[in-house]
């Protein structure tokens, strides 16, 4: 696939097939990531690839947290939380490193790992598969970044969830850079 082709083509994944991926597939993947400018070469990036039981160990760390901030909260609710990895064969939760120099910068660091989980949805988008990028409540959940192996106060660029597409959809074109550009000649 050409470059601006997976750049404009690439679209979320709304639905992807539980079938598993090689784990070839998926180190394609994580070292496409890999490939990611970075300021002062620190590599700020943290992968942790859930696959199998750990999806749902995962799951059940969520759903742990989640009883916890709703006591009381009915079992619907909890099973819906404890699914949420379920939703692709691969999920990668992707960690950002704290500045270990001064010269470095933490936001250099975060835009480092965005570069990182957008190099991962290109090439899963090149080798067709498809792909979701989640944030939310669980990529700054203290029980979720303890299971993962982060210090509290690291941060989480996202969860990418991997695998086979149900269906290829297309998005309607997305808008130009024009009305968010100004050029200075």
């Amino acid at each position: 696939m050409e470059l601006f082709e997976a750049i404009h083509g690439r679209i979320t994944a709304s639905k992807i097939k539980p079938d598993p991926l090689p784990r070839e597939t998926v180190e394609r993947l994580l070292d496409a990531g890999a490939q990611a400018p970075n300021h002062h070469k620190v590599r700020p990036w943290r992968f942790v690839v859930l696959t199998g039981d750990g999806r749902k160990k995962l799951g059940d760390v969520m759903a742990a947290s989640f009883a916890d901030r709703n006591p009381g909260a009915p079992s619907e609710g909890l099973d819906k939380t404890r699914a949420l990895p379920l939703r692709a064969p691969v999920v990668i939760a992707v960690g950002v490193d704290k500045p270990t120099e001064t010269k470095i910068q933490e936001l250099e660091n975060y835009a480092a790992v965005s570069a990182a989980c957008q190099n991962i949805l290109l090439a899963a988008h090149a080798l067709g598969l498809g792909a979701i990028w989640r944030t939310g409540e669980w990529a700054r959940d203290a029980k979720v970044k303890e299971f993962l192996g982060f210090a509290e106060d690291q941060h989480i660029a996202g969860f990418l969830y991997i695998g086979y597409p149900e269906s290829v959809g297309e998005y309607p074109p997305r808008p130009s850079f024009e009305d968010r550009t100004v050029w200075v000649e």
